[in-house]
């Protein structure tokens, strides 16, 4: 290999390495007092790939393969992994796991930041501590007759996946509930709450999300179940339904990366029940588990499939690995058929069970796209990767809850987006009711994959504000308006707004259209309350008549308008794409080329960690 400046100058000429990957690689080879050109090469792919949001790298992924260059004599080739593993041992700021160095190397040679190594060990340890032990304080003959009245019989002769949820929640002190939209994890949170609660009426249950909106809906969810819920009038007064953010849960400390809350300070709950967890990123996950106490039960809601945390880590589907794939262990089935007379698959014990696979529960019939639903039969075959099927789903126009049309010219886009903008946002637009307004403005969204460019959500926004004015709905004559749309992007706990939450500018003196007020921005808060803030006060923020798939997360519209870009791109992925559709809770209609969506359900996210192969291979922690 050429020395170590060289590879970094051909790394930066490259363009796919930034400043940063390249300072950090200067720092560390600067740091072990060593000018190894394996080293300073390792230490700016670690940078870059992590900054791409993986938790480490595979350096048998890399060895002997070009890097960058033009295959003359100024190409970067990696190492061969055997060399490259000798070289890294001998550095001073590589070490083994368990060792406080910069970067750590692993027996699978997996390469860490120090960081996302001691984050993804902290979580496996207390996700793995979790498995293996049960509470043994269980009324059994109180559990069954509650989960009989809870989860009654249908006859369908189908396992009842909620109900196993439950037992799992009630009976481990970890447990995932994976499910895509309309498979009823709320439902089932909703009775497991209710099942605790029975058990022991002095339970404190925290409810939490990674974003306000998130929050906001689980909180919703659950006081509106709670009404219909088979169980005494005193437990349903206990049933709290009071959410919050992790970041709020946890107390955090202004201006560090720390919270109140942690291992020293656990939080004072009994069961803390996380919704969303999709989007909870290796760092946030791993301060959480912290925090819970040993004894309490930590439950996980989320869908595996749905993309994965802005930030590094696909922790969620990192848990859920193999999942109900593995078949239940015999205990664990055994133990479920003496309290509820069901039984459920189960494999023969070997060494190497995993304590995990009896945790995860998988819910797999959905209560909102049945047999007849497009969006059901698309995202089906979208998960399993059938490119082909998927857009035979899209174009064929089988289904009535699925709509597609070829992608626009941008020049002809703001004709033929007219209609359906004018029809999406009138309603809203005349409201003379905020509630109302803001209840019809979340009928409809446009959705995007990308930010930039003209079918990213900046173009769209500003183009269906020219629509809307073209059709006198609105009259922004100046950034504020009557009528404008805004999300905060940045949480601010002092008004209490948090990433994720939409208000509508609105004028003070109500009812609209016959006041000429202040404007306000009008924000409902998850207890129904009314709040209007004056502009001027708001945190950071954007206008959101479109967003972006990422920040729909945890967001559920009647209908959508999703548009994907022109060209590949490696953000078009099966996990947006899925997560853009089932965003429609009746139709979505897709704007794209054929051969940009076959292409983006067959790109997979692939994020690299330890976690699985520790959690489910039994991989050193």
């Amino acid at each position: 290999m050429n020395n170590a400046n060289g590879i970094l100058y051909q790394l930066k000429s490259s363009g796919d390495f930034s400043e940063l990957d390249i300072h950090f690689a200067r720092f560390i080879s600067n740091l072990s007092d060593e000018s190894r050109p394996e080293l300073s090469l390792a230490a700016a792919l670690i940078s870059n790939r992590t900054q791409a949001g993986h938790i480490c790298i595979n350096l048998a992924a890399y060895s002997g393969k070009l890097l960058s260059g033009d295959h003359n004599d100024e190409n970067v080739i990696c190492p061969e992994l055997e060399n490259w593993i000798d070289c890294l041992r001998a550095s001073s700021v590589v070490g083994y796991p368990g060792d406080y160095r910069p970067l750590i190397l692993d027996k699978q040679a997996r390469l860490y930041l120090y960081r996302y190594w001691n984050y993804e060990r902290i979580l496996a340890e207390s996700i793995l501590d979790r498995a293996t032990r049960e509470y043994d304080d269980i009324d059994r003959q109180l559990l069954g007759d509650g989960l009989d009245r809870l989860f009654p019989d249908t006859s369908d002769k189908e396992t009842n996946w909620q109900k196993v949820a439950a037992f799992t929640a009630l009976t481990k002190r970890f447990c995932v509930i994976s499910g895509g939209p309309g498979t009823g994890k709320t439902a089932a949170v909703a009775r497991i709450m209710t099942l605790l609660l029975e058990q022991n009426q002095a339970y404190r249950i925290a409810l939490a999300a990674p974003t306000g909106k998130a929050s906001a809906r689980l909180q919703d969810s659950i006081r509106d179940m709670k009404e219909s819920l088979d169980c005494s009038e005193n437990i349903r007064k206990l049933i709290t339904g009071e959410a919050s953010t992790i970041h709020r849960l946890l107390k955090s400390i202004r201006h560090t990366p720390y919270f109140k809350y942690n291992l020293e300070n656990p939080l004072p709950a009994d069961v803390v029940i996380v919704d969303e967890a999709s989007m909870v990123d290796l760092a946030l996950m791993s301060k959480l588990a912290q925090a819970v106490a040993p004894d309490a039960r930590l439950i996980l809601l989320g869908d595996k499939d749905q993309l994965a945390s802005i930030e590094a880590g696909a922790v969620l589907g990192d848990i859920c690995g193999l999942g109900s794939e593995s078949g239940y262990s015999p205990q664990f089935s055994d133990q479920y058929r003496e309290i509820t007379g069901e039984t459920l698959i189960s494999d023969q014990n070997t060494d190497s069970d995993p304590p995990i696979r009896d945790c995860v529960i998988q819910l797999q019939k959905s209560y909102r796209f049945g047999e007849t639903s497009g969006i059901g039969a698309i995202s089906r075959d979208i998960n399993a990767g059938k490119s082909q099927e998927a857009t035979t789903i899209l174009t064929s126009g089988e289904f009535a809850d699925i709509k597609w049309a070829t992608l626009p010219s941008p020049e002809a886009m703001i004709h033929e987006i007219k209609d359906k903008i004018i029809v999406g946002y009138r309603d809203y637009l005349k409201a003379a009711d905020p509630v109302q307004a803001l209840e019809m403005f979340g009928r409809f969204r446009v959705l995007c994959a990308i930010r930039e460019g003209p079918y990213g959500v900046t173009a769209m926004s500003n183009l269906i504000e020219r629509t809307l004015r073209a059709a006198r709905l609105i009259q922004p004559s100046a950034i504020w308006y009557d009528g404008r749309p805004v999300m905060i992007t940045r949480n601010d706990y002092n008004l209490g707004l948090f990433n994720g939450d939409i208000g509508i500018t609105l004028p003070a003196g109500l009812p609209r259209g016959e006041s000429d007020g202040p404007l306000r921005v009008c924000f409902q808060s998850a207890d129904g309350v009314l709040r209007m803030i004056p502009p001027v006060r708001l945190p950071d923020h954007e206008t959101v008549y479109a967003m972006t798939v990422h920040k729909s997360q945890g967001s559920e519209f009647d209908r959508i308008l999703m548009i994907l870009p022109d060209k590949p791109s490696p953000v078009v992925t099966r996990e947006l794409i899925y997560t853009g559709l089932t965003r429609a809770r009746k139709s979505v209609e897709t704007w794209c080329t054929e051969n940009i969506f076959t292409d983006g359900v067959s790109r997979q996210i692939e994020r690299k960690s330890g976690l699985a192969d520790i959690l489910w291979r039994h991989d050193e922690a």
